[in-house]
């Protein structure tokens, strides 16, 4: 596509405006009264509606298929052995191939699994919220920013932490992922956002072709397009609120040079091949991650926040559900192994796994390619997850609760990351997370 036909097309630049990083003035009201137990927190949700059975109890078809093979498929988060036939979850052909294990000791063993933990929605709409919000709001629309504070907010807010010190890594811009990053709340808001941008749209989709040849533009002849485009931009993020994408988003000089400087680099390692994915790059999770690494490298930022969702399809194929399942352990395998290799992120990050809800007790109708049947997310079993954390001051191989025996919510995540992260007393005096959030140390 022409450059001057790109201006004129306002929807794309927009498109671009929410893929690209929201870059936000640093400050602070407040010093944290809290303690820190780490320098560095990094949140996976994990990985689009995963269901008990097949993930933390290890159960394989055993549960799900009637087939009379157990066995653990994410050998990187989980100890136990892998199924022993029905192999469906791999690579090559029919997925026979299982992914070799990255980390030589899974995280569970590194830390602290939860292992039946209560979620609070049975949706992943509520589910992401409650584990950026620490609650849930039943009133919220979809495509709404949260209502109540996000993490986000109260780390820049209360910790005194930059823009480029909190950042979302989206896997997608769908739905309300790029909504996430700073709520509606009146004493809190944009002006203490985390960084949002989705790397598969920035980096491999619309910006490949319209942020990278942006870098192109000829000043004699194609000056007036970059004053347009510049003119465009500037209306976005006016400081004023009066801006076109929900307003209120200003950049400061430093961050705005960082995070240019950093696209660049990413475009130029897209076009080397040489962005650190992880070894089997076959979903936009793996992308993500990969991203998130690079991410890690250039800022090491206090907090991170990386959404996977692929194992979504388990609504209509339970074998892929099972291979996105087992991707993203691969994934999360490498990304744990790249901050363990990352100057100044070695040593003292938390890495937190949780995912947003579970899946159903009971399948629907719908068979795939093996005849296995699938699974949706709507009752009782769809609100029994787990959570696990590693890092600094988390005992390891450590299982508090079990089947049965469900010890804490799934809001208590992002107070854990409060906690961590020193602000933890700040959250709670806000009285705006659900009744009962704690942070999962109390419950070791």
């Amino acid at each position: 596509m022409n450059r001057r036909k790109f201006l004129k097309q306002t929807g794309l630049a927009t498109v671009t405006a929410v893929a690209a990083p929201y870059i936000l003035p640093s400050g602070r009201l407040f010093a944290a009264s809290g303690r820190r137990a780490a320098e560095h927190v990094v949140f996976v949700a994990f990985a689009g509606g995963v269901r008990q059975q097949e993930s933390v109890l290890r159960r394989y078809v055993e549960d799900s298929q009637g087939e009379p093979y157990p066995g653990n498929i994410m050998y990187n988060i989980l100890t136990g052995d892998a199924p022993i036939a029905k192999i469906v979850y791999g690579t090559g052909e029919g997925g026979a191939t299982p992914i070799p294990s990255i980390l030589s000791a899974p995280l569970e063993s590194q830390g602290t699994l939860f292992a039946e933990v209560n979620a609070v929605s049975r949706g992943h709409f509520l589910g992401l919220n409650s584990l950026v919000q620490g609650t849930t709001v039943v009133t919220q629309g979809l495509k709404q920013r949260p209502i109540n504070p996000t993490i986000f907010e109260y780390l820049r807010r209360h910790g005194g932490y930059k823009a480029t010190d909190t950042w979302f890594v989206g896997n997608s811009i769908g739905g309300s992922l790029p909504l996430l990053n700073y709520s509606d709340h009146p004493d809190y808001g944009p002006q203490y956002a985390g960084n949002f941008f989705a790397p598969s749209v920035t980096f491999l989709g619309p910006g490949q072709d319209y942020l990278k040849n942006a870098q192109t533009y000829h000043p004699e002849n194609e000056l007036a397009p970059m004053q347009q485009m510049k003119a465009f931009l500037d209306q976005q993020f006016n400081a004023d609120g009066s801006g076109g994408f929900d307003g209120g988003l200003n950049n400061t000089p430093d961050e705005q040079e960082a995070i240019k400087n950093f696209m660049k680099l990413m475009f130029e390692k897209v076009d080397a091949g040489t962005v650190n994915f992880p070894p089997i790059t076959s979903s936009g999770d793996a992308v993500a991650v990969g991203f998130a690494c690079e991410v890690i490298t250039e800022f090491k930022p206090a907090f991170t926040f990386v959404n996977l969702s692929n194992v979504d399809n388990c609504h209509s194929n339970f074998s892929s559900y099972l291979s996105a399942m087992h991707r993203a352990d691969h994934a999360v395998g490498h990304l744990w192994e790249h901050i363990q290799n990352t100057p100044g992120m070695a040593g003292n990050t938390t890495i937190i796994l949780t995912p947003e809800c579970g899946r159903n007790l009971e399948p629907n109708n719908i068979l795939d390619e093996n005849d296995w049947l699938s699974y949706d997310h709507s009752d009782e079993n769809s609100l029994r997850i787990f959570s696990l954390m590693a890092g600094p001051n988390v005992p390891a191989g450590v299982q508090v609760g079990g089947e049965g025996n469900p010890i804490g919510m799934v809001t208590d995540s992002m107070m854990t990351v409060a906690d961590i992260l020193g602000v933890m007393p700040e959250v709670q005096a806000g009285g705006m997370v659900l009744p009962g959030t704690t942070s999962l140390f109390n419950h070791i």
